[in-house]
């Protein structure tokens, strides 16, 4: 009985884990789909870390949670924000000087584990969000994976399949399971009723 327990525990968290994978894989992959970039969660944006630049704060691999923003000049010397670079790529940094310049406010920033500062200043223009402080270790990884054709594959069409596959070989047992216990209701009821005298 308490091996049966055991394994009912087991197959409970098994489901409950796979259903889990799957649901944050598709809310991944829909949330950047619609959005046309990192994943969106009651208004902050999900953004994967490939470098070491913001390390030891920001490891490497991991998912931070960023603020969009809209008003993108009134930051100041050791905010953390993320930007679009002048190779059109997304970075997350710190300020390390607000230049005024007439009208336009310039940022220079610098990685944590960098040794000098960024080599052009960020324009106010080129901010898209303000770093939450917030840092997921290693889920990063997960989610620049799920957002390949191979990631798709692994972690959402594999899991999905397997646990169609789990929950056929659960419904034929639980069927089995209610066949025998029918069969054994049956057979104690023929026992249990007196022959017929003719």
């Amino acid at each position: 009985m308490k091996w049966k327990t055991i394994r009912k525990w087991i197959s409970n968290f098994i489901t409950i884990l796979m259903f889990g994978i799957l649901i944050l894989m598709l809310f991944f992959l829909i949330s950047a789909k619609l959005t046309g970039g990192e994943p969106n969660f009651f208004g902050y944006q999900l953004k994967a870390v490939l470098s070491g630049s913001m390390e030891p704060g920001i490891k490497t691999g991991s998912l931070i949670v960023v603020e969009p923003v809209e008003k993108t000049d009134q930051f100041k010397k050791n905010d953390i924000i993320t930007f679009i670079n002048e190779n059109n790529l997304l970075v997350t940094h710190r300020i390390t000087e607000v230049i005024h310049n007439g009208d336009q406010v310039l940022y220079r920033t610098r990685g944590d584990n960098n040794d000098s500062e960024d080599l052009n200043p960020v324009r106010s223009q080129n901010v898209v969000a303000v770093y939450t402080g917030i840092t997921i270790p290693y889920l990063g990884y997960i989610v620049q994976f799920a957002q390949s054709k191979n990631g798709i594959l692994y972690l959402v069409i594999l899991p999905g399949v397997l646990l169609i596959i789990y929950s056929v070989i659960m419904l034929r047992r639980v069927f089995s399971e209610l066949e025998k216990q029918q069969k054994n209701q049956n057979l104690n009821l023929d026992q249990s009723t007196p022959p017929s005298r003719e």
